[in-house]
């Protein structure tokens, strides 16, 4: 794959997190893998983008900025200085992270809006919409309180926690709760996405590529073509979002949801201008493209089915989607996170709190990939002290800070070894293109295992006295996984592999067996790690 003219172009979208709150453990869970896969395919060889961007529209902000007396554009702000701080602290190698309130974004997403309008996917279409007299005004689905007909609970009209999304027949009786006033039922006139005219090419794109998608991503999409794709609202009765470039909807803004999933093409044609690349080579013109979506899984129909359909209507043979990286809930003490409930935990926190490094390989090896895994701190502690203390920061330290060594000698490296690394290669790789990350994180830790057991029983602190050339031999064989780790971990823990490849004068990383060739002086080599105090937590 290293080959120039293998080199595939590889578009990597992380899904845009919301700005009206700090961003918690379950963020960092469903988005770690987008960064996970573009330095794993840049250690391949590969033409790497990896976008996204803060989602800076909607009911929500506009309703903590009255509560707390700013401008919308305020909170936006606020919270996508916020964001890309935390990425930044993440080490999350985004080639661009932008945010939907970007000027060069509304004015690309009009654009393609016109071009789904005049294809006749998008259309006017009058029904009766919850009103609040009081108000004045029409009233988005959050803005509104009710029963919930599932659990009996009082939830707002767009999710309750028990999981049930109000439909529109829920909605009679309910109240506003701005003013808690009853609301009624008004005509008003919006424009709609033909979803249901596309129904036929999305269960053929939804065929051609659902072996490259998790199960879950699978089973939700799949629940929805059954039911039949129904058209969907594409604007509100907003003052804060992006202008409806039509004549007669001056008084509407685009729905949040369409325009945050075209910002994965308006971020690339962005970032190809400032580089000097042509931003169709990762969306239209090559057949070698490979293009991941990284999202949580309340996220799974907005890029199975919305992204694809906007594509499909603006009818310019966009690449649509191949692989899409769904991840479960992370839940914490046993709970759901819950914004109502307060109870999450945000990375921040972590961050301030904790190791970033071992934070990382704990959301890649132990995170919900698959299915809702529970994080406690005690977890957590738990995992750095086991595979990042005692394995991986031990064999480092023993190898390289031994009493007396001066420099990695050149030996003869033992051929089993040679060849479970060759093979942790070949198997990581396979497990990383079927997304299976915590497999991939799995056997990077047994070739460290393998290292630890060889240099047990092979005793260099006996060979040194008794037989320097065996001494040598093992130094120079565990120094040469070590160099290879350098590689294999790069896209789990970038700092700590930086490190290694310093010590072992590695130039820079790459996806390919590697040996070192002559004596290496050893200077400055630190304790990788610390152990946490599990009363720390």
């Amino acid at each position: 794959m290293d080959k120039e003219n293998n080199r595939r172009n590889v578009l990597i979208g992380g899904a845009w997190p919301y700005a009206n709150s700090s961003l918690h453990l379950g963020h960092l869970a469903a988005l770690i893998s987008g960064d996970f896969l573009k330095r794993y395919h840049e250690l391949l060889g590969d033409n790497v983008l990896y976008v996204s961007g803060t989602d800076c529209h909607g009911t929500p902000i506009t309703e903590r900025a009255k509560r707390e007396k700013v401008e919308p554009k305020d909170i936006a702000e606020k919270y996508h200085n916020e964001f890309k701080n935390v990425f930044d602290k993440m080490n999350f190698s985004y080639d661009l992270y932008t945010k939907t309130c970007d000027d060069y974004h509304k004015k690309h997403v009009e654009e393609m809006f016109l071009k789904m309008y005049k294809n006749e996917y998008i259309y006017s279409k009058k029904s009766l919409q919850p009103y609040c007299e009081k108000c004045c005004k029409f009233e988005a689905d959050r803005e509104l309180e009710l029963i919930c007909p599932k659990c009996g609970l009082v939830t707002k009209g767009d999710q309750c926690d028990c999981g049930y999304v109000p439909k529109e027949e829920d909605f009679i009786g309910a109240t506003c709760r701005e003013c808690g006033s009853k609301i009624s039922q008004k005509e008003n006139t919006h424009l709609y996405l033909a979803l249901s005219k596309l129904q036929n090419q999305i269960e053929q794109y939804v065929e051609e590529n659902k072996n490259n998608w998790r199960i879950s991503s699978i089973n939700e999409t799949e629940k929805y073509l059954k039911e039949g794709l129904k058209d969907r609202a594409v604007t509100r009765d907003l003052d804060w979002g992006i202008d409806i470039p039509i004549d007669g909807f001056e008084d509407k803004k685009m729905y949040v949801w369409i325009d945050a999933v075209l910002g994965y093409v308006t971020a690339t044609q962005k970032i190809c201008e400032e580089k000097g690349l042509n931003w169709e080579d990762f969306w239209k013109k090559d057949n070698n493209i490979k293009m991941y979506m990284c999202h949580g899984k309340d996220n799974i129909t907005f890029h199975t089915i919305i992204l694809p359909a906007l594509l499909m209507a603006m009818e310019e043979n966009y690449h649509l989607p191949d692989v899409m990286v769904a991840t479960q809930y992370l839940n914490i003490n046993s709970e759901k996170i819950s914004k109502s409930k307060g109870n999450g935990i945000t990375i921040l926190q972590m961050i301030n709190d904790y190791n970033v490094e071992s934070l990382r390989y704990y959301m890649i090896s132990h995170g919900p990939e698959n299915r809702d895994v529970d994080f406690t701190i005690e977890n957590y502690i738990n995992v750095h002290n086991s595979d990042i203390v005692n394995k991986l920061g031990n064999f480092v330290n023993r190898t390289l800070k031994f009493k007396g060594l001066t420099e990695i000698p050149i030996g003869i490296m033992d051929t089993q070894i040679i060849d479970d690394i060759k093979e942790t290669y070949e198997k990581v790789s396979e497990y990383i293109e079927s997304l299976e990350l915590k497999k991939a994180c799995n056997k990077i830790i047994d070739l460290i295992e393998i290292g630890n057991k060889y240099y047990d029983e092979r005793k260099p602190w006996i060979q040194k006295k008794e037989n320097i050339e065996e001494f040598n031999n093992t130094i120079y064989t565990c120094a040469n996984i070590i160099a290879n780790l350098s590689n294999l971990l790069e896209p789990i823990m970038p700092q700590t592999c930086d490190k290694l490849r310093k010590y072992l004068k590695i130039e820079k990383p790459s996806w390919k067996q590697i040996k070192i060739e002559e004596k290496i002086p050893i200077e400055n080599i630190e304790m990788l790690f610390e152990r946490i105090d599990i009363n720390k937590k």
